[in-house]
């Protein structure tokens, strides 16, 4: 094989990796094989809201059952709705805002205690999570937990602890927009 057809394989193996690459990242690209599966907790993490538990609920389930602010339209868009359940995407920046990744999950509605999620498409093949939501005293304490699951043994392992820590990050960022929001609900009540 003369060097341009080396070339050519090679640029061409490069190009497939890092489409590849973009496609796992943006969730663009979902492998679900079944084989090697690995999982790994996700939080928990904790918060206090001064809030009642029905206004926390009502925070979080807004953008899913209610109205959704053109704000969040950029961020989660319901594609099915049921009367306990939807399927929505959610879209999330990556890459210093120059990437978008967008999953794909259930999220179901257990008023007023629990919403759980359960990813369908995204940049592992599986992730379970769930918001607990405990009345403490005037407030509510939120706690999140999850488990995420990849594929292909040591290597899926590897891609897990990439993705894993970016999705904690983005979960606390949300749980921060929910305690905000509800304690402003809370203070006008």
């Amino acid at each position: 094989m003369g060097w341009p057809t080396k070339l050519a394989v090679a640029t061409a193996v490069g190009g497939a990796g890092a489409a590849g690459y973009l496609g796992l990242v943006t969730g663009a690209l979902s492998l679900d094989v079944g084989m090697g599966r690995r999982s790994r907790p996700l939080g928990p993490q904790t918060i206090a809201i001064q809030a009642p538990r029905e206004v926390v609920f009502d925070v979080i389930a807004e953008p899913y059952l209610g109205r959704t602010t053109r704000a969040m339209q950029e961020k989660v868009r319901v594609l099915e709705q049921g009367s306990d359940m939807v399927l929505a995407a959610h879209h999330t920046p990556v890459a210093g805002g120059r990437l978008t990744a967008t999953t794909v999950e259930t999220v179901r509605f257990t008023r007023p205690e629990r919403v759980d999620f359960r990813l369908v498409r995204g940049p592992v093949p599986a992730v379970t999570e769930s918001f607990e939501l405990s009345e403490r005293g005037p407030g509510t304490w939120l706690e999140y937990a999850g488990e995420l699951g990849t594929d292909l043994w040591g290597a899926g392992q590897w891609w897990g602890s990439l993705v894993a820590p970016r999705w904690e990050a983005t979960v606390a960022y949300s749980l921060a927009v929910v305690k905000a929001e509800a304690e402003r609900r809370a203070a006008l009540t």
